[in-house]
This record gives C-alpha cells, structure tokens and sequence, in this order.
C-alpha cells in the first residue's frame, strides 16, 4: 500500500511531511499492507486531533498526547454492536487504545532520530533497578491484561448447532481454526500444498503468519474427515491447485475466499459471537467431533 493510496484515504497525511516520509519509509521495508494500514488510521487520527487543537505535531508535549489518550477512551466504536468483543459500547477497548498510541510512539521517535526532537511525549513502560518498592514505570496509557472468556457446555453446543447447518467448506475451516489455533489470515491463505494429509498435519507459511514464523501443526482425524469430504466438494469448483478454500458466490465463483468473506461468514446473525474460542478440559475435541458427525 503506498504513500499516495494512504493520503487518499487519510488526507490529513499528505498535509504533514514528515508523517508521510515516516510511512514510506515502512513501506519500503516491507512491512505487511495491513500493518501500514493500522499505523496510517492511528496517525492520521492524532493528526486530525493536533489540527483541531492547532498544534504542530512536531512540537506537541505530553499534555498534547494525554488529551488524545482521553479522546480515545470515550470515543465510541465505529462499528457499534458489530464489534465481536466483551467490552464492546463503552469506548475504545483498552487493546485498541494500545494499537492507536503504537504509531504515535514510533512516529515521534522516528523525529527523535532526524533530530527534529529530543524527547518522546509518548513514552514507553521502564523497569528501573533498585529503585524502591518496584522499579517498573508503566507506560502513558494503562495496560489492561483480562482473563480469557470461556463459554459454558449451553453456549458450545449452541455454537455447534449454528455450525451444523453450514456447508463443508465452512465447517472444515472452524474445525482447522480450533485444531491448528490459526489466526484469520492463516486460515484463508492455506494452500492445497500446505496439507500432508499422510501425517495429518499443515504447514502455515512464514508470509501469513503475525510473527513471521513458519510453524506444522497437526489436526485431529476427525477433521481429517471433514478436510477429506471438502477435497472432494472443491473438485467440483475446481481441480486447479493453489488457495484451497474458494468462494462458491456467483459473484466470485471459485476465486479465492478473502479474509473479508470469512468475517462476514462467523458474524452472521445465527452464530454466536464470542470473543475469542476457549474450551474447558472436559471439551476439548468437542467441537471438532460433534461437526464431522453431520453427513456430508
């Protein structure tokens, strides 16, 4: 994603040198499109806020920054119910209020290191030794670490039952997200070569992956079933080898499924919406054992 693209979409950027210098020089080091995304709509956000408050953002103080910080906490959600997140309807998510200041950190201290400035108003967490009574110095804005959400038996077979009724491309995709722990990006980039159906296992490749490491992971047999069923579905759309899970629309009829499709697909009214998937131990091959017990 260019520079040019991003002020089209954020034109407070093409407005400030030096923020667009700074997002070029990320795209040049190949950083993930959706990375430079997030990093241009936390800027351009603070930009917008420095405009406002006509504040040259390369002089702005800490006090500057901590009127952002505030902005952030009661500044509702754009999606409103559509967030899929506990903590949704009162302001930002503590995560999200983290993910906007990143940007902003590493905005001001790329001018620390052009020497347009001495100081970073951000800041950043310190642990300082010997200092009294503890030596860590949090950061600007409070961390908040929450326990994992863990549904009840009701709410999983609740889940299973909305599962139940999808077709096998969709089931299969659950059952590899809950057996591999793969993130959304993972899931819809797997390709038919990824699979070694032999060892039941899947390689998610270093490119797809949030750390960049290419990582096999196994899935159970009775996914294996489900995965052997799809195969035989997507010959029907396709024979061509490449992105293993296609679209069925007629709009997009075997191209590949975008990780947009998916999203769509899990925040359908019939689903449930939980945060994140955690199971008790007494459930642990639940999910993938109740799903492939449907007939294909």
């Amino acid at each position: 994603m260019g520079t040019v693209v991003l002020a089209e979409k954020w034109p407070v950027l093409g407005r400030h040198e030096q923020a667009a210098r700074w997002l070029r020089i990320w795209t040049d080091l190949g950083r993930a499109p959706r990375t430079i995304d997030a990093y241009a709509r936390g800027l351009a956000e603070y930009l917008d806020r420095c405009e406002r408050e006509d504040v040259d953002p390369v002089e702005a103080t800490r006090e500057h920054i901590a009127g952002h910080v505030r902005e952030l906490t009661t500044q509702p959600s754009r999606r409103g119910t559509n967030v899929v997140s506990i903590d949704s309807g009162s302001g930002l998510a503590n995560a999200t209020i983290q993910q906007r200041l990143v940007p902003v950190r590493l905005f001001y201290d790329f001018l620390i290191e052009e020497g347009l400035r001495e100081s970073n108003p951000v800041g950043r967490g310190r642990y300082t030794p010997g200092r009294k009574f503890g030596g860590y110095q949090r950061g600007l804005a409070p961390r908040l670490t929450t326990l994992p959400w863990i549904p009840t038996d009701q709410e999983w077979l609740a889940f299973l039952e909305a599962a139940r009724s999808e077709p096998p491309r969709n089931r299969v995709m659950l059952a590899l997200a809950y057996d591999a722990a793969l993130r959304r990006e993972e899931l819809c980039s797997l390709r038919t070569d990824d699979l070694d159906p032999g060892h039941r296992t899947l390689r998610a490749r270093a490119e797809t992956t949030k750390n960049r490491y290419e990582r096999v992971v196994p899935y159970s047999a009775s996914t294996g079933v489900l995965l052997s069923s799809y195969l035989r579905h997507r010959a029907t759309i396709s024979r061509a080898r490449g992105p293993l899970f296609l679209s069925e629309s007629r709009r997009n009829y075997a191209e590949p499924l975008t990780l947009w499709s998916w999203s769509k697909i899990v925040r359908r009214p019939t689903w449930p919406t939980p945060r994140q998937i955690s199971t008790p131990a007494q459930a642990t091959l639940l999910p993938v054992i109740e799903i492939s017990r449907r007939p294909t």
